[in-house]
């Protein structure tokens, strides 16, 4: 699956753009030299790698092409490790979330635990429990958090919720064994 127009919207939205590059650490501070980068550098949509340098400088339109292209390594995530039939919107949402926390992150997170196990209403409720850095919570995470719930909560159609219902009712019927045998 591919990250919708609106996915893609909804990520530029929360990364901002930043055409110069930046320590994430440090964002409002110019950078002079790499010995002054205390975390990552940072540019465009939140992009990170070998290949940010100090003093790069780049155009919107290729910060979108670097968003694209780092989106595929967060589809092919999402693609793999989640093993159950989801909606666009839900797709947008984990990509969203991937993106800021990072696939390993989301790969040991309850909440791919609880999509897995069909268990959308559950999952749901996990982006509010990542909203803080440095042990600190974070407005603009609170505020990411939320639409990536609110984009994860419309894409629950009623094939997810007769899923997940039907799981409830098994769960209740296995208790319901347990307790009269």
């Amino acid at each position: 699956m591919k990250t919708s127009i609106n996915g893609i919207n909804i990520l530029k939205t929360h990364e901002g753009l930043r055409l110069r590059a930046y320590d994430d650490l440090q964002p409002s501070k110019v950078i002079a030299s790499s010995s002054q980068v205390i975390g990552k550098l940072t540019i465009g949509y939140g992009h990170t790698g070998n290949d940010v340098f100090v003093g790069q400088i780049i155009s919107e339109s290729k910060a979108l092409e670097i968003l694209i292209k780092d989106l595929v390594y967060f589809e092919n995530n999402i693609d793999k490790n989640v093993k159950v039939p989801i909606t666009q919107n839900i797709f947008d949402a984990l990509v969203s979330f991937s993106y800021n926390v990072g696939n390993g992150n989301f790969n040991k997170s309850t909440l791919l635990k609880l999509v897995n196990s069909n268990d959308f209403l559950g999952a749901s409720n996990e982006f509010e429990k990542w909203t803080k850095s440095g042990g600190k919570i974070l407005t603009g995470l609170v505020v990411r958090r939320e639409s990536e719930k609110e984009l994860f909560m419309s894409g629950i159609g009623v094939s997810q919720l007769k899923e997940t219902s039907a799981l409830a009712n098994v769960g209740k019927a296995v208790l319901a064994i347990a307790l009269f045998s």
